[in-house]
């Protein structure tokens, strides 16, 4: 207990000072699991260490946007999956990388390492970089995943030596043995025609024998390649032996997305100067405190044609270099003005929040300027987000609440086709396709 009171205190005075931590080499870093019992492992998007921050996860495609691609990958794909992060207050450790095979609802399936991996599953993460002249010094780690021999749903998990997990991310491999042919849809009622974005499709098997694919073939669509909104068909709504078509269609409007509004963006790759979204920086302060200007509801207003990146994130630094290890890490302050308190919880969204309703990224109500607001330690960069509304008994948050929602607003879905043949263990990722909605 005096260990964590020290540690507590020297970290809080780093902070405050901006002077290298007190604590001892063999003691930073330490997972926030050591001496208690092993966490378990989830098959989602998650981090179990506060010292992990600012993880990417995307396909190297040597474009100087790569890192804003999906971890989605083609089986026969030369360009690999690439995960970076960083780890705060931390030197160099060895940590290990280790791949799971799911089924298409992110259970494991029952394939051994062997039936997926050509490689012993333990991957040791050797690309690591300390921090250049940052106010709060970090250990950057860059890995490349194996290749796989499977498709399907992937969980990659990060751990120390030892075995205290760091983190996990989702990663897809397709086969297109079938095709998947996305299109609009009719709006369905009013709601649906300004607010929701209709998006069907078929999938063609003319090449691929499906056996009974009411019960073996399962769909997904995404919104923005996010997972904590994504939309599960159990089951086609017409199936088309005569031409081997599997017709998906909606008839409701809640079958639908809301099309929200564009992102919110704010960009701290300059501390010296003031980025789109920023109102003042307060260099005094160590670690640097970047205060956002203060945000309003959009909810009502008409649709704005504004660039955005659907949510996601760039790490840079202007003013130096290598952005991967000279990019500092500043408060960032949010503030949304309301004339009242919402009897909900209010949330900030977006990829730096993985899409977690987590404690941090709640949003407290200050009655004297009425409004609310919250700070979070992030890495200079552009970032895109929302603000989100959950109500009690919901699992989820609504963004429209404080976005609006349009059908005019650029989306990007795309959709998933599992099957699970007979006598296999373990569903399949048998076709992909993606589809850009309203972009300009």
């Amino acid at each position: 207990m005096l260990k964590k009171l020290i540690y507590t205190y020297c970290f809080a005075a780093f902070l405050a000072t901006g002077m290298v931590a007190c604590v001892p080499l063999e003691e930073q870093g330490q997972s926030s699991t050591s001496g208690t019992a092993q966490t378990a492992l989830r098959y989602d998007d998650f981090i179990y260490d506060q010292s992990i921050k600012s993880v990417q996860f995307y396909v190297a495609t040597g474009l100087p946007d790569e890192v804003l691609q999906p971890a989605v990958l083609a089986l026969d794909q030369e360009q690999p999956i690439i995960l970076e992060f960083d780890r705060l207050n931390a030197g160099p450790q060895r940590l290990v990388a280790k791949l799971q095979h799911c089924n298409a609802n992110w259970t494991p399936s029952a394939l051994t390492d062997s039936q997926f991996l050509n490689d012993f599953n333990e991957f040791f993460i050797t690309d690591v970089q300390n921090s250049v002249n940052t106010r709060v010094p970090y250990v950057h780690y860059r890995f490349r995943v194996p290749r796989v021999k499977l498709s399907g749903n992937y969980i990659l998990q990060v751990q120390e030596e030892g075995g205290n997990l760091l983190l996990t991310r989702r990663l897809l491999v397709y086969q297109n043995t079938v095709t998947v042919v996305a299109k609009l849809g009719p709006p369905t009622g009013p709601e649906g025609r300004e607010a929701r974005q209709p998006v069907e499709f078929n999938v063609f098997y003319k090449d691929y024998a499906l056996v009974n694919p009411a019960q073996e073939v399962k769909a997904v669509m995404r919104q923005n390649h996010r997972w904590d909104n994504a939309k599960t068909y159990a089951r086609p709504a017409f199936i088309r032996e005569d031409i081997r078509k599997l017709e998906y269609v909606f008839f409701e409007p809640k079958e639908h997305f809301l099309g929200l509004s564009e992102f919110r963006p704010f960009d701290t790759r300059s501390i010296r100067f003031n980025g789109i979204g920023v109102d003042r920086i307060d260099l005094q302060k160590s670690p640097a405190e970047v205060y956002l200007q203060t945000d309003k509801s959009k909810q009502g207003n008409v649709y704005s044609q504004d660039p955005d990146i659907d949510g996601k994130q760039l790490f840079g630094n202007k003013e130096y270099g290598n952005s991967i290890v000279n990019a500092d890490y500043t408060w960032v302050d949010f503030e949304l003005k309301a004339s009242e308190e919402a009897n909900a919880e209010v949330y900030l969204q977006g990829a730096f929040t993985d899409w977690k309703l987590a404690p941090e990224f709640k949003l407290n109500y200050n009655t004297e300027r009425q409004a609310y607001a919250g700070k979070l330690l992030l890495k200079q960069g552009y970032y895109n987000y929302y603000y989100a509304l959950k109500r009690s008994g919901n699992s989820a948050a609504d963004a429209s609440y404080f976005e609006g929602s349009h059908f005019g607003t650029g989306n990007t879905y795309d959709i998933l086709i599992y099957y699970r043949p007979p006598g296999s263990r373990a569903d399949l990722l048998i076709g992909y396709e993606e589809i850009l909605f309203n972009r300009k």
